[in-house]
């Protein structure tokens, strides 16, 4: 149920210590976890192992600034640059299927993507969306699923239920959107609606608050979890909380009410991005069996058998030569 950070490159002895609690499905990296390529590979070897039953080890590689791993990966252009080339759909689908070979290649199970969230000038999204308009992100955003599913990936759309629209950062403040749900169908949801028909597999929600929907930030509402997205939506997939971490996390309390509010409001997995509070969270983490959780299963399904191959095939290499088209496009015009 809890997704957490751990500290540099390799495992400490107290995050060992960590990974056998039966609270811990999985955990994910960022660019303080990365040295190269075959570093990160002896580390997730070494989480698997610690664990001693299967987990997931997860990544934010969406491309741009949001690109934790570098050194021996294909450079992946920001999402919203997708939408300048001649054939964006093909490019986006390109995209996923590289970043997703790439990511699978060293033997983690996901890259928590695509970003569904509209252009609309928020600090945090920029260029992390694909446009501002939201069914020019429905046709990206499922391209780019079908370029993951090839691979062998899951998606995950995120931030539910649309974080492009308010211009607050949530890591560092507290955000508000203050439309009607009304509202939110006509414009933000129209791409989580879209990709979940189309099979997307995981929502990581937002820590946004929506007043005239309900008092309490997307991830701690069972009406946005409840009745919207799997109700309305009809999404039966896994629901993933945004960073207990965050600044905009904070209006539940304490970690301990944070987590407890999430799972409380019908997350599936919990994100502990910050070492510091794994800890804390554990602590507050209901008892939970002997066993892996049942969203590792359902996430890693897709996962390519002969994934070690994939950052040399023949799918590989077209979609590096397309992304690299539109690199070098964009600095042809710079």
């Amino acid at each position: 149920m809890l997704i957490i950070g751990i500290s540099g490159p390799e495992l400490t002895a107290q995050e060992r210590d960590w990974l056998r609690h039966p609270a811990v499905s999985g955990v994910i990296l960022f660019a303080r976890n990365f040295v190269s390529r075959s570093q990160v590979m002896e580390l997730v070897a070494s989480i698997r192992a610690a664990a001693e039953r299967p987990v997931l080890v997860c990544v934010d590689q969406e491309g741009g600034r949001v690109q934790r791993f570098r050194e021996g990966f294909s450079t992946l252009p920001p999402p919203a640059r997708l939408e300048e080339s001649e054939d964006s759909e093909a490019c986006a689908e390109a995209h996923g299927y590289l970043m997703a070979s790439e990511v699978l290649a060293c033997g983690l199970d996901l890259s928590f993507a695509p970003v569904v969230d509209l252009g609309r000038g928020n600090r945090a999204i920029g260029d992390r969306a694909f446009s501002a308009d939201p069914q020019r992100v429905s046709r990206l955003a499922r391209a780019f699923m079908r370029g993951m599913h090839a691979a062998g990936m899951a998606a995950t759309l995120k931030h539910f239920p649309g974080h492009g629209s308010v211009p607050e950062d949530t890591h560092v403040d507290a955000a508000t959107d203050p439309r009607t749900l009304d509202a939110l169908r006509q414009a933000d949801l129209i791409p989580f609606r879209s990709c979940i028909q189309a099979g997307a597999e995981a929502v990581m929600m937002a820590h946004v608050r929506y007043p005239a929907v309900d008092a309490r930030p997307a991830g701690y509402s069972r009406r946005w979890i409840g009745e919207v997205l799997r109700g309305e939506l009809g999404f039966a997939g896994v629901v993933i909380s945004d960073d207990v971490g965050m600044a905009a996390a904070a209006s539940a309390g304490g970690v301990a009410e944070r987590v407890r509010g999430h799972l409380d409001a019908g997350c599936d997995l919990v994100l502990v991005c910050t070492p510091d509070l794994v800890a804390e969270a554990l602590a507050a983490a209901p008892s939970m069996p002997a066993g892996a959780h049942p969203a590792v299963a359902r996430l890693a399904a897709r996962r390519h058998p002969d994934w070690l191959a994939l950052s040399s095939d023949a799918g590989w290499q077209r979609a590096r030569q397309t992304l690299a088209s539109v690199l070098a496009a964009r600095e042809d015009r710079a």
